[in-house]
């Protein structure tokens, strides 16, 4: 049987094409930093963005007939397009620095899909252009590559919708496409100004704010210091950065009904009360199992559950942790935040559903012949295919990051360390423990971007465009 035709695969170039210029826009945007700071590298933004401005130009001239755009066709046009987002980031590097392409694609895979690990030993070296194309990068890839092309280049239809599921999202906060994604980016450019002019009431300055609320509120942490929030040493600072954090790691449709409700809502949202009793809970455990201080220990759990791979201590640090608190915050990251927000890993709403169903399944064990227990998730009610699609995903989650795994143990890395690490790239988190670095060997980084794509895809998507290639490859 043949699961792809010529007429597929000019859909798919047709919408690759839109998400190629929107990519190619982006790509153009740190100029203005350089054109400031007087740094001469302008070609290395020009050539890539002229690629795929022109390439995606030439695409979007596919025509295609009698071709219906298709959950396949979205999750193909998706996968493929965080694909292409981390190659022209990869190209404005290998222009403007140096640096060898698999390095330069890790770095951008790594801010495009908010992973938060860079290859650079030396950040503060970088042209300030450099590093605010990192950071643009985590803030346009929090919300979805194509998620911000659905809202600026394709208006509402079939076309946004099947799009829209592409990326793993499925919660609305109006009931189209179209008006959804305008709420969701005025809420989210929202909270992105409000970053920026709390930082800057802090006593931040301008570009280190602009920077740093970008990676907060996008839960990807890929920092413009080595340092990473520590180099600051500032609670004011970290707090305000956790604040940002647990904005980003909340449901866009929570801060919806929060504004609608004055508040209320908030307390009735279980995805959230999750997120806080678990933060809680961490912090209690690791406070009485180490000797770290109180803001060590709450700063890195929230950044642990949003995602977000923030530290305010160095990787050589991290690695330290005793095995009691990096198992805690490998659970973290799995688990991670709220989905329809702009986190990574499993998300909250997938481990309750789990627990959820175990209980359901054991009341029906002991409930009255003929009697029928449901049960609701955020006024939702729960269903048999939930619980098995959620149990289903968390398994392929979990065999990944045991492929991922093995690949570190077979190279010779600590089996706790490259637990944690390979937990963090897959879950889009970035908290490290030193592994990852330049010197990796090249099938390691090669493994690790595949974890950062099927992590932040969501794993269907990758696996769907995989069967097609090897359906094409057999012809």
């Amino acid at each position: 049987m043949k699961y792809i035709h010529r007429k597929d695969i000019y859909l798919v170039a047709h919408y690759l094409g839109k998400v190629m210029q929107g990519v190619g826009v982006v790509i153009l945007i740190p100029i203005i930093i350089a054109i400031i700071h007087r740094e001469h590298i302008y070609l290395g933004f020009l050539i890539p963005s002229i690629l795929s401005l022109g390439t995606g130009t030439l695409l979007t001239k596919i025509k295609f007939k009698h071709a219906k755009i298709r959950l396949k066709h979205g999750m193909m046009i998706s996968s493929s397009a965080w694909l292409w987002a981390g190659f022209i980031g990869a190209l404005v590097m290998m222009l403007s620095l140096d640096i060898s392409f698999l390095d330069a694609f890790f770095e951008n895979m790594s801010a495009w899909t908010g992973s938060g690990i860079t290859m650079f030993r030396d950040v503060e070296i970088l042209p300030k252009s450099i590093l605010f194309l990192r950071s643009i990068e985590q803030w346009i890839g929090g919300l979805g590559v194509v998620v911000i092309v659905i809202g600026v280049l394709i208006h509402s239809g079939i076309a946004a919708d099947r799009l829209y599921k592409s990326e793993a999202r499925e919660e609305r906060i109006k009931p189209s496409i179209a008006n959804t994604l305008k709420k969701t980016m005025q809420i989210y450019l929202a909270y992105t100004i409000l970053g920026i002019i709390l930082f800057l009431i802090a006593g931040m300055p301008l570009f280190d704010s602009i920077n740093n609320t970008f990676t907060a509120i996008a839960t990807s942490g890929m920092s413009i210091k080595n340092l990473n929030m520590g180099y600051y040493n500032n609670n004011v600072y970290y707090t305000i950065y956790m604040f940002l954090m647990i904005l980003g790691g909340t449901s866009f449709l929570l801060h919806y009904k929060v504004i609608k409700t004055k508040g209320m809502a908030i307390f009735k949202d279980i995805q959230f009360k999750a997120m806080i009793f678990l933060i809680t809970i961490s912090f209690i455990l690791i406070y009485f199992a180490t000797t770290l201080m109180p803001m060590d220990i709450l700063f890195h759990t929230i950044s642990a559950i949003t995602t977000t791979g923030a530290n305010i201590t160095s990787n050589t640090q991290t690695a330290l942790w005793s095995p009691f608190m990096k198992i805690i915050i490998i659970v973290l990251m799995i688990i991670g935040g709220s989905s329809g927000s702009t986190v990574g890993a499993v998300k909250l709403v997938r481990i309750i559903t789990i627990f959820k169903g175990i209980y359901l399944n054991i009341l029906n064990i002991i409930s009255p012949k003929g009697r029928v227990v449901s049960m609701k998730i955020s006024d939702h009610n729960m269903e048999e295919k939930d619980i098995r699609e959620a149990s289903s995903y968390v398994f392929l989650y979990l065999l990944f990051i045991l492929f991922g795994w093995l690949v570190l143990l077979f190279y010779g890395y600590d089996p706790i360390n490259s637990l944690f690490e390979i937990v963090s790239i897959q879950g889009n988190v970035g908290l490290s423990t030193g592994i990852s670095s330049p010197t990796l060997e090249p099938i390691v980084k090669i493994v690790m971007i595949f974890n950062m794509w099927i992590g932040r895809l969501e794993i269907i998507p990758v696996l769907v465009i995989i069967r097609i290639f090897l359906e094409i490859f057999k012809r």
